[in-house]
């Protein structure tokens, strides 16, 4: 009995660990050629797992693409949200946001800049559990700028979300068209200057 709960455990944790190293690499490949470009044999490649133990914790080509999704979002939390949530709500914190926020892009922590930016625009008119899970993670960064925005005194937080977010996407796209550390710093100062 013990031998076969290990065995099991032992292949829970493989399985687990298969999961989490492909949901990882298809969230890199999603910020360089789209989630719409991840296939069960390029994970195969890019990952050196095998195509049937992929296919083993992920039944299907969409399964993986929401797995994506959801390892970005795990890493948007830890890398982006979490080093600001020490900040006292409202500019504090949203100062410390857009801090975290660009050190996240300096880093590479994705190939291909901001995952948020890269897979709205692929989905944003598309249906479907893959379409369903960018348009949740991009709605929660939006929330969570909004209720900022409404503790520092923001008039209209929807519409300081949406030009803080607007700043955002443009120097991710600047960053990954030109190369240029520069249009962060100039997407981060417009972006406190919401508050203003």
């Amino acid at each position: 009995m013990t031998g076969e709960a290990g065995s099991t455990d032992g292949r829970r944790a493989r399985g687990d660990a298969t999961r989490r190293r492909a949901a990882r690499c298809a969230a890199d490949i999603a910020t360089t050629h789209g989630l719409d470009s991840i296939s069960v044999g390029g994970l195969a490649t890019a990952t050196g797992l095998s195509k049937s133990g992929i296919l083993t914790v992920f039944s299907t080509r969409e399964a993986i693409q929401v797995a994506a999704v959801a390892e970005a979002r795990r890493v948007y939390v830890d890398t982006v949200i979490a080093p600001a949530w020490g900040a006292a709500p409202g500019r504090d914190r949203l100062a410390a946001l857009l801090d975290a926020w660009v050190a996240y892009q300096r880093a590479g922590v994705f190939p291909g800049g901001c995952f948020v930016a890269a897979t709205s625009a692929e989905f944003g008119r598309r249906e479907g559990p893959v379409a369903e899970a960018v348009r949740a993670l991009k709605r929660e960064w939006l929330n969570l700028l909004e209720r900022e925005l409404a503790a520092a005194g923001v008039a209209d937080p929807a519409e300081g979300a949406f030009r803080i977010d607007a700043y955002l996407v443009a120097g991710n796209t600047r960053r990954q068209l030109f190369g240029e550390d520069a249009q962060l710093e100039v997407a981060r100062r417009l972006a406190l200057a919401v508050l203003d």
